[in-house]
């Protein structure tokens, strides 16, 4: 079902997914393999499953605060917001277009930064403490995570989504 209202549009499916929302990004599984198999077979579909990649991104690209993945008991729903700026933005808004955005640095083989958030965002530098506090705000939350691999410094410290 599809439904669209003035601020958003909200796409549901019946049943539960079978990853974590919080992994559309990075995994995927067929919930009828064989059927799938033909799908990529006749190209309607692809074998990795990046729909979800191109959804967070063109967020990306437009503005958009990242889309809201959302599991019930009988059914998956997402919700895709109509732009908003970055003052209108709520915390979760922030925070969760800042997991989604360390998720697609991960899969593209790179580091979340405070840097890469703020052109996320498109905000300026001035804005480096704001995007901290939403980094921050996302480690405390449990989404990302530190890089240990990185520099010590806190001023170019690299983030990595929690499950990576």
């Amino acid at each position: 079902m599809v439904e669209i209202y003035a601020d958003r549009m909200e796409v549901s499916n019946p049943g539960r997914p079978f990853i974590a929302p919080e992994r559309f990004i990075d995994e995927y599984r067929s919930r009828n393999e064989r059927l799938a198999d033909i799908m990529r077979r006749v190209r309607i579909c692809e074998e990795k499953g990046s729909g979800i990649d191109k959804v967070v991104q063109a967020a990306e690209v437009f503005q958009l605060p990242g889309p809201d993945f959302r599991a019930g008991e009988r059914d998956t729903t997402v919700v895709l917001f109509a732009h908003k700026d970055f003052e209108d933005m709520d915390r979760g808004d922030r925070v969760r277009a800042c997991y989604q955005h360390c998720c697609l640095r991960y899969v593209m083989n790179e580091k979340m930064t405070n840097q890469s958030l703020r052109d996320r965002f498109k905000l300026d530098d001035t804005k480096s403490a704001t995007v901290s506090q939403i980094i921050a705000a996302a480690v405390e939350a449990g989404l990302v995570k530190l890089d240990e691999a990185g520099t010590p410094s806190k001023r170019y410290a690299r983030y990595l989504p929690f499950w990576a």
